[in-house]
């Protein structure tokens, strides 16, 4: 039964985001709503100006559709459905302003990084105070160890900081097509796994959902991208993979599934430090794809390689979970 719950999960959240895009990205095109490239980025990258953004909805709207749908035919959604979805629209919600701000009224940098921290912050109250209503385990346990530690009230900072860092390290990794499609359905797809593990079935749909919606996006956001998820949809990924590792007391190895996430955080931390410091930059550019671009490599096979690496470390991550 469970089974065929996620099959066809997978298959409808691909489905109703297929069957969107065709209408959704011709009215985003009418309406002018096209991604500005910055002109400090590579050079390669200026042809894309024009191109429709703001595809987050239609992953969104997939999302939610797909997730209440399915829950229902399980079993009657709880809580847990509730406040995924509420972490996902809230983030993406800020994304989509964010979006908007940048295509409609024609300013390049949208909301304020201060503007768009308060509101990550808010959402990521409101998910700590909801799970601390139901007596949520406040321990982070550490991966092949049998160490746990009780951070009592330091939890919730700890969740804010989680959502806030992923929902902004997700971001920071959509800058190529299909990037974070691909590495996200991957990731996801791990947690679902992780999740049907450890019979949180509402939390296996949820992130199912989320792979059948990126997949089906991935049709029309490959190489050469129609449409761009902007903000919308990578704000929203980044806080609902958090809120899924959270949900599923496996905070510490969300830092191995999404270690394309992590790397790519880090190569802007690294050559932020650096050029303040010592003048001289690490990486050719930051994020770490677009090295890899004014190296030589095409955009498709840095892409293709980021997939592969986010594959090596789902794998890594439900192996230590399941097996070690």
């Amino acid at each position: 039964m469970m089974e065929q719950v996620i099959f066809f999960t997978i298959l409808l959240g691909f489905l109703i985001t297929v069957l969107l895009s065709p209408i959704f990205i011709p009215f985003l095109r009418r309406l002018k709503f096209g991604q500005s490239i910055r002109e400090e980025g590579p050079q390669s990258h200026l042809k894309k100006t024009g191109t429709p953004t703001m595809g987050g909805v239609m992953i969104l709207l997939s999302i939610a559709v797909t997730t209440l749908i399915m829950t229902a035919k399980f079993s009657e959604p709880t809580s847990t459905t509730y406040l995924l979805l509420l972490v996902t629209l809230g983030f993406g919600l800020l994304g989509f302003l964010d979006d908007f701000i940048k295509v409609a009224l024609k300013r390049n940098l949208g909301l304020t990084s201060k503007q768009k921290l308060l509101g990550q912050i808010i959402i990521s109250i409101i998910f700590y105070l909801v799970i601390s209503q139901t007596g949520f385990s406040t321990e982070i346990h550490i991966p092949l160890t049998d160490f746990s530690f009780d951070l009592g009230w330091g939890y919730a900072l700890f969740i804010i900081f989680w959502l806030v860092g992923f929902s902004n390290a997700v971001n920071l990794t959509d800058g190529l097509d299909g990037l974070v499609s691909g590495t996200a359905a991957i990731a996801f797809g791990a947690f679902a796994v992780l999740a049907w593990n450890q019979s949180l079935f509402e939390v296996s749909i949820f992130s199912v959902a989320v792979v059948g919606a990126v997949l089906g996006f991935l049709v029309f956001n490959a190489h050469p991208a129609k449409v761009f998820m902007g903000d919308t949809g990578s704000l929203a990924l980044g806080g609902a993979i958090a809120a899924v590792a959270i949900l599923t007391k496996l905070e510490i190895i969300l830092l191995i599934i999404g270690g394309v996430f992590v790397v790519e955080t880090l190569s802007v931390i690294i050559q932020v430090i650096s050029f303040k410091t010592t003048g001289k930059r690490v990486f050719r550019m930051s994020p770490l794809h677009h090295h890899y671009e004014l190296v030589g490599w095409s955009e498709w096979r840095v892409v293709v390689t980021f997939w592969t690496v986010g594959l090596l470390c789902a794998i890594l991550g439900i192996y230590i979970e399941v097996w070690m």
